[in-house]
């Protein structure tokens, strides 16, 4: 796990996690490495967009905690941590009605929430 997520509170990481998780390409970059560890290139393959821009995202789900990076020889592997994802998935279980979670929704649900409170 990343150095920066273990010295993260539990809430901070908790924030982390989910911000990581908001964006798209991650949470596709996510199911990807659900499948099986790949080397950043296979990463990006299927992306319309730089490996620099690729590479940042991993940045982020790495400081998140949700994956590592590990160098083997001239390649940079990437596979799920599953401590982070667990963590996120037993705070999220604390809200039964969400349960089997589906991270877009939820993400629409507090979308619409923040919404309500700007306009307050």
């Amino acid at each position: 796990m990343d150095r920066n997520c273990v010295r993260a509170d539990p809430e901070q990481q908790l924030d982390m996690i989910f911000a990581a998780l908001a964006d798209p390409t991650r949470r596709r970059i996510m199911s990807m490495l659900l499948e099986d560890d790949m080397a950043v290139s296979d990463v990006a393959a299927p992306f319309e967009m730089s490996l620099a821009a690729i590479s940042k995202h991993l940045g982020v789900l790495a400081a998140a905690g949700l994956i590592r990076q590990e160098r083997r020889g001239r390649i940079t592997w990437c596979q799920i941590e599953p401590d982070s994802l667990r963590r996120a998935s037993i705070w999220m279980q604390g809200f039964g009605q969400f349960d089997p979670v589906d991270l877009d929704d939820f993400e629409r649900f507090l979308a619409g929430e923040l919404d309500v409170t700007t306009k307050e």
